[in-house]
């Protein structure tokens, strides 16, 4: 019996030496994971501790310096002298009686309300300066602002100016910056936390780690009575294991700690009832003798290098097809399999260069789409990138892929709203939209044989269709239901916008809405009227809300009334920056030459900073980045939204927010819409540029062209802006054409401003064909 019981006893012995040291390690390593979670969120709270208290002293000072300069201003708007020069009408007495001795104030001066001389001097006067104006006087009371200056922000302040019980004026005046930031440049601000005074999209003054901007809005405190507001970050530190605290994650390090020292002492304490160690047992194992007897991973036999050899391709590749914004051509002359597997690789090679690895795919309904997709995806993966093929998609939720799977690249492969027989290829490398010589290079890799080869990437699917509907569901609801006709023209957004206008809550009937590459109902060009004709016919005959249209692949948006009415983009525009203005007051609007002159004075009424750009999605995107604007719009339909969304284009969206204002006002949405201010204008006119190159015409236009009391704007093209109106010609990015676009505030100015423009483009070719 003695001798079962030894035989126990050993067996026992062994199975608990050979668990031991699993034990040992198990618990030394989640006493080390809970204390590094524990001194990371102690380190989180302390960093969080600090920026707060900085961001709310900076806060109070700059509300207390705020309250003694508009104090200031005010006592200085009652002062006899400006009171009795005010009484006189005498606005320039009183602009000088405003700002004798008050130091540090520049630009003081005391305006007529209706401004006209200010407008009249956009943009040498600044949109800014005019923004803080506009919001004196709306709101009839001091108000202050932060504008550019000399290249640098400012401090604003304006009020109206009264004599007696009537507004005379208003009042402006600027201010070194310092008057509000003086605690936060010298606070101490540690390297990994972030500080900054802001408003709307726009950072005056920041300290920190900038790379922490973007999350900062999460600690953000406004300033009181101001558009003000002083944000700031700390890394983001997830939280504790199992949602433990710092001071739970320490005790349960030492728990772990303590376990593991026992299983460690284990061995010399007696096994049994006071006996003797007996013979069989065997030595104790240190801590470092566990962990050389645990089992050792097997080391897998070197991988043999599967970096293709250099294929001779014998496709020519046709220099024409890079274009401004993207890359385009007609399947079978001058794109095919081949070319798209060298423009692949050539993209693959730019991310290489760029330490990038994954990239988004998606292609619209075109018939050419999985041809010139394949081949796409064999030179990405050549060039040894991983591939995610999210298949048939609008652009849109291609760019959202980017996004949402965290690869930060991504290419359409889409011919837009050009006819069925044309494609190409939309492209985003690390979060850019490339365009101009980022899109020839592409083809200067080519030519040169500058392709990196690597170890072939790889390639997985993956539908994002329903967390693109979700995404927009989530955010976007609307208050009241709104029964809609949607018209994709046979495109690719004629599955999943209707899905995303039900799911936030329309009554949505589909039209067009099958995808068939061949487009056989209309071409899908919502910025063509006659496009809209049986749209407009529907809405009509459901005696729906709205008629909603979507481009070949889903990024442009046209919009049509039940009272038959077209409404331009750049008149919703008009409707998008009022409603991103009033919770982002001063953020830029950014809008293309094409869009009308009513637009800018409607976006400073509400508070914005409006300024024109080139027109192009992917030059509109840059220059979004670089000014950091809120929204931005082009009359072709494109709209960006980088608030509560990714700043790229996306016209199903564009609708979903359109039906989250309409359906939130008390007028039904053709009355909403049809009072926006409006003019008399004309769509788009395409002429065909003469000898096929545009921009050589157009820049003999700028050149030549004479226009009496006009201002010109040479930005794209050449626009000329009147008293009553405006126009353009430019040449197209994307087909050999002539771009023009005339708008007025009469029949009468319309008719003047065409007739103007039509003499001086016939004065420079005599047989061009004009349609006006």
């Amino acid at each position: 019996m003695k001798g079962v019981e030894k035989e126990q006893l050993t067996a026992s012995a062994a199975q608990l030496k050979a668990v031991l040291p699993l034990v040992i390690v198990t618990c030394a390593l989640l006493a080390a994971w809970f204390g590094w979670s524990g001194w990371q969120l102690h380190q989180d709270g302390e960093r969080r501790q600090a920026v707060a208290q900085v961001r709310d002293d900076t806060l109070l000072a700059a509300q207390r310096a705020l309250i003694t300069e508009q104090k200031q201003l005010t006592q200085r708007l009652a002062a006899p002298a400006l009171q009795a020069a005010l009484a006189a009408g005498d606005l320039a007495a009183a602009s000088s009686e405003l700002g004798k001795g008050w130091a540090g104030a520049t630009d003081v001066v005391i305006l007529p309300t209706d401004l006209t001389a200010e407008y009249a001097a956009l943009p040498k006067g600044g949109y800014g300066r005019l923004g803080v104006i506009e919001a004196a006087i709306a709101s009839d009371r001091p108000t202050a602002g932060l504008v550019r200056h000399g290249g640098g922000p400012q401090l604003a302040l304006a009020a109206p100016a009264r004599s007696g019980e009537a507004t005379v004026g208003v009042a402006y005046v600027r201010l070194p910056l310092q008057k509000v930031t003086a605690v936060l440049e010298n606070a101490e601000v540690s390297d990994d936390s972030y500080i900054a005074l802001r408003q709307g999209g726009f950072s005056a003054l920041e300290r920190g780690d900038t790379t922490l901007a973007g999350g900062a809005e999460a600690l953000a405190a406004k300033v009181p009575g101001t558009d003000l507001r002083v944000a700031a970050a700390v890394p983001d530190v997830a939280g504790g294991p199992l949602g433990l605290d710092a001071a739970l994650c320490f005790v349960a390090a030492a728990v772990f700690a303590l376990l593991a020292l026992l299983a460690w002492r284990l061995p010399h304490l007696k096994l049994a009832r006071g006996k003797a160690e007996t013979a069989e047992e065997g030595v104790v194992q240190t801590l470092a003798e566990s962990m050389e007897s645990l089992p050792q991973p097997v080391k897998p036999p070197p991988v043999p290098s599967t970096k293709p050899a250099t294929p001779a391709l014998p496709v020519a590749i046709d220099r024409g097809i890079f274009r401004a914004y993207d890359i385009r051509g007609v399947v079978g002359q001058s794109l095919d399999a081949g070319v798209a597997e060298l423009i692949g690789h050539a993209i693959g090679s730019l991310m290489h260069d760029q330490g990038l690895t994954d990239i988004v795919v998606g292609r619209d309904g075109r018939l050419s789409g999985p041809m010139l997709t394949e081949g796409l995806i064999a030179g990405l993966r050549k060039a040894g990138r991983n591939v995610v093929d999210i298949g048939m998609a609008p652009t849109p939720v291609v760019y959202f892929g980017a996004y949402h799977l965290r690869a930060g690249s991504c290419v359409s492969v889409t011919g837009s709203h050009n006819p069925p027989d044309y494609n190409g290829f939309k492209i985003v490398v690390g979060g850019e939209t490339l365009s101009g010589t980022a899109i020839t290079d592409l083809y200067a890799r080519i030519a040169e044989d500058r392709l990196h080869l690597g170890d072939l990437g790889k390639l997985s699917e993956r539908d994002i269709s329903e967390d693109y509907v979700q995404r927009i569901a989530s955010d976007v609801q609307i208050d009241r239901p709104l029964k809609i006709v949607v018209d994709a023209g046979n495109g690719v957004a004629g599955e999943i916008g209707p899905r995303v206008l039900s799911a936030i809550g329309a009554e949505v009937t589909p039209l067009y809405c099958d995808i068939d590459g061949t487009f056989p109902n209309h071409h899908p060009d919502p910025s063509e009227p006659h496009n809209l004709v049986d749209l407009t016919k529907m809405v009509q005959r459901l005696d729906a809300d709205l008629g909603i249209a979507f481009d070949g692949d889903g990024d442009r948006l046209g919009v049509v009334t039940r009272d038959g009415e077209n409404i331009f983009p750049d008149r919703l525009l008009m409707l998008f920056a009022a409603d991103v203005l009033e919770r982002n007051p001063g953020a830029v609007i950014l809008y293309d030459v094409k869009c009308t002159g009513r637009l800018p004075g409607q976006i400073l009424r509400h508070g914005g900073s409006p300024l024109m750009w080139k027109t192009g999605h992917s030059l509109i995107k840059a220059k979004m980045r670089e000014t950091d604007a809120e929204l931005a719009g082009e009359m072709s339909g494109h709209f960006f939204f980088k608030e509560r969304w990714y700043g790229f284009d996306d016209g199903i969206y564009a609708a979903a927010r359109l039906l989250e204002i309409l359906a939130a006002q008390p007028r039904s949405p053709a009355e909403t819409l049809a009072a926006l201010p409006n003019g008399v204008s004309t769509p788009e006119i395409k002429v065909d540029a003469p000898d096929g190159d545009p921009h050589t015409f157009v820049d003999r236009f700028r050149d030549e062209a004479r226009f009496e009391g006009g201002r010109l704007s040479t930005i794209d093209g050449l626009r000329v802006d009147f008293a009553d109106g405006w126009g353009l010609v430019r040449a197209s990015n994307t087909t050999p054409v002539l771009v023009m676009r005339f708008d007025a505030d009469s029949a009468d100015a319309l008719a003047r401003i065409k007739a103007d423009f039509r003499s001086q483009l016939l004065a420079l070719k005599p047989d061009l064909v004009l349609p006006f």
